[in-house]
């Protein structure tokens, strides 16, 4: 199967997650021994995973962060902080269990996999890095467009891959993750042509640019959005015009887990990004995506007020790598076990009202 025909397969296999199941597992959350509605988001939470699940007693087995690593030529423009060579270090570290998302996943008995989609550098075989390369790395989008339609698709087919891996391999719940240094940009320029957003409310300082740095990024993403104006026709265009392999992948993990029926917990902002290609290719993913945590970055709480969302928890973290997603496994495994685990008022003997 090309990886044309593939995308398509899975774009025609995603479905709305069931109103009644739903409903169901509502029916059993009023059932037990609390106020109704007393456990506020926790309770929505449960009742999305046991619809997405569709099991009246749903169980989270395998859990995996998938961590796809790019790079962006655009970094060129003085947009980030931290040089492009950093990807390949922060890479090295994240396969040797040393970064942040490491402790993280480690907390919540997840696993953590690395994928080179997109890096400027090939680091050669290293254990525990799946090497599927599309690109070394995003053209310069403030110049032209930062990949292919081709490279666009044949990178959302790398995280259609990943996510039908795992649920081959029992995984219940996939979480998304990115390492790339400079990938706040295209980030924004995403959001603001995919959100209808000015570029001044979607760009923030990234991993720490100063006054004058930040105004430079913002003239980049403006400069990056006019000259790919032209080529921005759909949702697919623009990814290819304005993002990176590593959104692409992201984008793809939605994709696929939703036609296979798994939740995937959407971390920060760059992740949102690619979540939101995907629900612009296809609407119904949206049901199948928890989204973990509000980002730092002005762009992130513009996407969360336009698409109408609620982030899990609200730390003010801007790291990325799935971090925010592995703390909102835990909590999303909370809701599950009060659904689970509690007693009913029939089975505690109780008459609500009484």
């Amino acid at each position: 199967m090309t990886p044309s025909e593939l995308y398509d397969r899975t774009l025609r296999m995603i479905q709305p997650v069931s109103p009644a199941w739903i409903d169901k597992a509502y029916q059993r959350l009023d059932s037990l021994t609390k106020p109704r509605r007393s456990l506020g988001y926790l309770e929505e939470l449960a009742a999305r995973l046991v619809a997405v699940l569709h099991q009246a007693q749903s169980k989270i087995a395998g859990k995996r962060v998938f961590v796809f690593a790019g790079d962006h030529k655009v970094v060129a423009e003085g947009v980030s902080a931290y040089p492009s060579a950093v990807t390949a270090l922060m890479v090295k570290n994240i396969i040797g269990g040393g970064a942040a998302i490491n402790v993280l996943a480690r907390r919540v008995n997840a696993e953590v996999e690395v994928i080179d989609i997109g890096m400027a550098e090939d680091p050669g075989k290293l254990k525990g890095l799946l090497r599927l390369n599309v690109k070394r790395g995003a053209d310069n989008i403030a110049c032209g467009a930062a990949m292919s339609a081709d490279e666009a698709v044949r990178s959302i087919v790398v995280g259609i891959g990943r996510a039908n891996q795992a649920a081959d391999s029992h995984v219940t719940l996939m979480a998304t993750g990115e390492m790339g240094i400079g990938n706040t940009t295209p980030a924004a320029a995403l959001l603001s042509v995919l959100l209808d957003l000015p570029v001044r409310d979607v760009v923030g300082t990234g991993t720490g640019l100063d006054t004058a740095g930040l105004e430079r990024k913002r003239h980049i993403v403006e400069q990056a959005v006019t000259v790919n104006r032209a080529r921005c026709t759909d949702p697919l265009s623009v990814l290819a015009a304005l993002g990176g392999l590593e959104i692409a992948g992201i984008c793809g993990l939605c994709l696929g887990a939703a036609a296979r029926e798994r939740p995937v917990i959407v971390d920060g902002f760059i992740s949102s990004a690619g979540a939101l290609v995907a629900m612009r290719l296809c609407p119904a993913v949206k049901d199948y995506l928890f989204f973990a945590h509000m980002s730092a970055e002005p762009g992130h709480r513009k996407f969360f007020e336009k698409e109408s969302l609620r982030p899990i928890v609200s730390l003010d973290m801007r790291l990325g790598e799935g971090t925010g997603a592995a703390i909102a496994m835990q909590i999303m495994e909370d809701a599950l076990a009060i659904y689970n685990e509690m007693a009913t008022f029939e089975q505690a003997g109780i008459t609500p009202g009484a």
